[in-house]
């Protein structure tokens, strides 16, 4: 081959090569395009840390699409008020919330279950459902039908039962208590005599402290303390067995997040889902310091007795037969939690409990 012939060649190849290097560029752009969504909050930034879910959730999406990706996120009441935030989803206001599920069972009971029922799993039964059960896949077939794809981003623990400004020792003592309480909970401390009352977070201290309501419960010691609900009522009572371990979700616009590239679809779950195990480590290490300083400023702790922990099971059976009968979407879901419950429960009695009781009694003698 003479050397006209080969450099020939070699310019005709080497125009190939930049022909198709321009080529790639563009398809690699598509491949990462720059998109920009809104997120509305249930919850005002003052609650750092269950706001702080959804923070987590922009921050690792924008770090892992090299800012490709970006998701502003707005407090409750910036865009739409914070009950409204699925709401706004579903009509395509903005594409994404971080919410609780149950605040939408005025539209359908089974909302409730994709947070927490009364009497339904713990923390870990929770992950472990809606990781390795059913619970994503039968819960988003369900949201769906709102035009919602959403995935668990946050939960906070068995919470606690609530401030009351009076005692309760006995089940009558619900009587005419007007509790501001979320859920199907509400619907069981009904049926125990109680008024519930769904308000938005940031509204519950001034409905306490001008005596709108009678009780109210949140979440637990350290969003309560920021909250300063010890200034108005006095009595403290645990556990909130409404929530053993409640769920927030990420909610999408179901369209929107099907037309994202694969790629992008990919590091929002996995934001999600760092999301919901990072919000549990900050509360277990926030919890215990916070509920000292509840306990000094004055305020009477006390358990929920067991003939009212026995009259509430009771009352929850009630409600979800009665919601069974009528419901078919609550039905499927709920009898999947429940033989899902039945097994873990079995499990977690024998080396879990039995672990964490030993613990708890060193604990109490001062021997940790």
């Amino acid at each position: 081959m003479d050397r006209r012939s080969f450099f020939k060649k070699a310019a005709v190849a080497g125009t190939g090569a930049a022909a198709a290097t321009a080529l790639a560029a563009p398809a690699i752009a598509q491949s990462a395009p720059k998109i920009t969504w809104r997120l509305t909050s249930s919850f005002p930034k003052s609650l750092d840390t269950i706001y702080g879910g959804a923070e987590d959730i922009a921050k690792h999406v924008a770090a892992a699409t090299d800012g490709n990706f970006t998701i502003q996120t707005f407090a409750a009441g910036e865009i739409v008020p914070g009950l409204q935030a699925a709401d706004a989803v579903s009509a395509g206001t903005v594409e994404m919330c971080h919410t609780c599920s149950y605040y939408y069972v005025g539209k359908d009971p089974t909302f409730a279950i994709g947070t927490a029922i009364p009497f339904g799993l713990n923390q870990r039964l929770t992950n472990s459902w809606f990781y390795e059960g059913n619970g994503t896949k039968l819960l988003n077939e369900f949201y769906a039908t709102h035009g919602l794809i959403g995935y668990i981003a946050g939960n906070t623990g068995v919470q606690m039962g609530g401030w009351f400004r009076k005692e309760i020792n006995t089940v009558d003592d619900f009587k005419g208590v007007k509790m501001r309480i979320a859920g199907l909970a509400g619907r069981v401390v009904e049926k125990l005599g109680a008024v519930p009352q769904q308000i938005a977070g940031g509204d519950i201290y001034p409905s306490l402290e001008k005596g709108t309501i009678d009780a109210a419960e949140w979440v637990g010691p350290y969003d309560d303390l920021k909250l300063g609900f010890y200034k108005v009522a006095k009595f403290y009572y645990y556990p909130a067995f409404w929530e053993g371990g409640p769920v927030i979700h990420a909610f999408m616009n179901k369209a929107k997040f099907e037309a994202l590239p694969k790629s992008y679809q990919a590091v929002l779950q996995d934001a999600c889902a760092f999301a919901n195990s990072n919000m549990m480590a900050k509360y277990d290490a926030k919890n215990p310091i916070a509920i000292k300083q509840i306990v000094a400023n004055g305020t009477t702790l006390r358990p929920f007795s067991q003939p009212i922990l026995e009259a509430a099971f009771n009352a929850s059976k009630e409600v979800y037969a009665e919601i069974s009968a009528k419901n078919e979407w609550f039905k499927k879901i709920y009898e999947d939690q429940v033989a899902f419950k039945k097994e873990g429960y079995l499990w977690m009695q024998l080396a879990e409990y039995t672990y964490d009781t030993f613990m708890m009694i060193q604990q109490r003698n001062g021997k940790l």
